[in-house]
């Protein structure tokens, strides 16, 4: 993944650096051919760092996926298991170990790597078992923070945000905090700290805490972020809830991006052969990976959809006229420029169909009239349309049984566009959704509650308006072919997250005192002192760097608008985004879904 920044400041190749050289010490101590057992959920993560040549390279013959039953077979010395610090894994590797042959020979040596922490309960459980002793190397890997892509960091923890808000558990904030001190070794210590939210303020306590404790950790690296900021994901919970319409947001809405891959309907792809009628229709799921290494899609995936189309009409034209250059070669010279230049434009050209296929299944879905009528209701909540009585759209939607998680999304957005819905339209819905969907499904509206998504209206009072017209998070004039605003990432709706970001940098948070009261949890600044001599005196032109950490997830399109205020000629601020996990409103909602098993009997 050659990503980099647009200007190349923040080099994130230092990081997946470091998680390579932890990764080889811990394999070299397991001396003699090796075979990984897989958390089957660390699989894509680590492959973002280490691709199979690096494990080959330290005798990694054989890789499984952890289930319970015997372990395959095979004729390695150490089996290795690469685990996530969970009791329900923990009883499948008891199950492993206690089926393995011990009278075989030579017998196995079995070791195990925690990630992202070693956890005392889980040791206990697997002492209890009788199996902790069967482990000669216990150890942790810090995979915190993954580089994702050249701005682009996430911990890809799945949990982050029922833990922190409907099971009070910060063991992953911990992690954040960890995370983030592992970046200041690697690139400086960051003077400036702001935050907002419960989390955030507990995330740079613990940062502050560690520094203190280990004053080693001074280091004299030059600082590459000027300013962190930490934002709780609950401070702003509208904006995951609404469609995504940059390219990149539809194809996560869509299909859903997994650690950077995404797995398509294979008909768009087959190649067509004449006179075949298409007889031989692939089924497997076509898997593409998507990065800003590919060129036309770091061009494209930040773009709206609507925006998108003539892009990818321009540069068809530009590729085929590349081609037809081949008739106007007629010396030597010019056929070797030609013939050099042929394995680029061929990578182009079958970039380009990926797309244009790509683009072409969205299409169909987002100009369908469904689509439409979702986006409409979405847009009037967003406006502050309506958002106090009972929506028809939605009752129709309950009563033709479309799938639960985008009704949930629906109500939950209007009840954070309206601080909350009357009891009386609160109650009104949780009827309709338990008599159509299944009365287990009232542990999920009761943790959709506690986390603030659908709740009622307190103190009869509806601050969104006030919010909205103070932070503009409504444009009316959106213009998604040439943006100006940051709202075109929703054509018309401005990420508040993202609006709090901007507000930072240019005129600062005190303009806005006021909005941030209404907004929940503290806000807060920290400053930590630099040595001498490392302090930032700034070049004329020279951008700020700031990181901004969502805790609790981020969206695609708040990073496409963050990238934007990157690009924008006189924003003066580059930014880099890091967050506990990639999510769009349907992941997030299914993260707080309660999964009721029914009864046996």
């Amino acid at each position: 993944m050659a990503a980099h920044l647009s200007s190349g400041r923040v080099n994130l190749t230092a990081l997946r650096e470091a998680g390579r050289r932890e990764l080889r010490e811990f394999l070299d101590k397991c001396a003699g051919s090796k075979a990984i057992v897989w958390d089957e959920y660390l699989t894509g993560p680590f492959g973002l760092i280490a691709q199979y040549s690096l494990l080959k390279e330290h005798e990694v013959e054989k890789m499984f996926t952890l289930k319970p039953g015997r372990l395959p077979q095979a004729d390695v010395k150490n089996v290795i298991f690469f685990v996530r610090p969970r009791l329900e894994l923990m009883d499948i590797i008891t199950d492993n170990v206690l089926r393995e042959d011990r009278g075989r020979s030579p017998q196995r040596d079995f070791h195990i790597l925690f990630v992202p922490r070693r956890s005392l309960l889980c040791e206990q459980w697997l002492k209890e078992q009788g199996v902790l002793g069967s482990f000669i190397h216990r150890e942790q890997y810090s995979l915190d923070l993954i580089p994702f892509d050249g701005d682009l960091l996430s911990m890809e923890s799945e949990s982050t945000f029922k833990e922190c808000y409907l099971e009070s558990d910060q063991t992953s904030l911990y992690h954040a905090a960890k995370g983030l001190m592992t970046l200041q070794a690697l690139y400086g210590t960051i003077p400036q700290i702001f935050g907002k939210g419960e989390c955030a303020r507990h995330v740079a306590n613990m940062m502050i805490r560690m520094k203190r404790e280990f004053p080693g950790s001074q280091n004299s690296i030059f600082p590459v972020f000027d300013t962190l900021l930490l934002l709780d994901r609950n401070v702003d919970l509208l904006t995951p809830l609404a469609t995504q319409l940059t390219y990149e947001g539809l194809i996560d809405e869509i299909y859903g991006i997994q650690n950077t891959y995404v797995k398509l309907p294979p008909e768009k792809f087959a190649p067509k052969k004449q006179g075949e009628g298409g007889k031989d229709l692939p089924t497997e799921p076509k898997k593409l990976q998507l990065n800003s290494a590919e060129e036309l899609y770091a061009e494209i995936r930040d773009k709206n959809f609507n925006a998108v189309g003539s892009v990818l009409s321009k540069k068809a034209k530009i590729i085929s006229a590349a081609f037809e250059e081949r008739h106007h070669a007629k010396t030597v010279g010019e056929i070797k420029q030609f013939v050099s230049q042929l394995p680029h434009m061929q990578a182009a050209r079958s970039s380009l169909a990926n797309h244009t296929s790509i683009a072409e299944l969205i299409k169909d879905i987002t100009t369908s009239e469904d689509f439409f009528d979702n986006l409409t209701v979405e847009q009037e909540f967003m406006s502050g349309i309506d958002t106090d009585k009972v929506n028809n759209y939605i009752e129709d939607c309950i009563a033709q049984k479309h799938p639960l998680i985008k009704i949930l999304r629906l109500v939950c957005l209007q009840s954070v566009c309206n601080s909350g819905l009357k009891q009386k339209v609160l109650d009104h819905y949780k009827r309709e959704i338990l008599q159509t969907y299944g009365y287990e499904h009232i542990l999920t509206l009761n943790n959709l509650e506690k986390a603030g998504l659908l709740k009622p209206q307190t103190g009869g009072r509806n601050n969104y308006p006030t919010i909205r017209k103070t932070l503009r998070l409504w444009m009316d004039d959106v213009n998604e072919q040439n943006p100006n605003d940051i709202s075109y990432v929703y054509s018309g709706y401005a990420p508040l997250s993202v609006r709090l970001a901007q507000l930072l940098a240019r005129p600062g948070w005190r303009s806005i005192e006021e909005v941030l009261k209404m907004l929940p949890g503290p806000h807060f600044e920290e400053r930590q002192q630099l040595p001498a001599g490392l302090q930032k005196k700034r070049q004329h032109g020279e951008n700020r760097v700031t990181l901004v950490f969502f805790l609790g997830g981020v969206t695609y399109a708040e990073i496409a608008a963050l990238r934007f205020l990157s690009q924008m000629e006189d924003g003066g601020t580059e930014y880099v985004i890091a967050t506990t996990k990639l999510i769009n409103g349907t992941s997030w909602i299914k993260s707080l879904m309660e999964k009721l098993e029914p009864a046996p009997f």
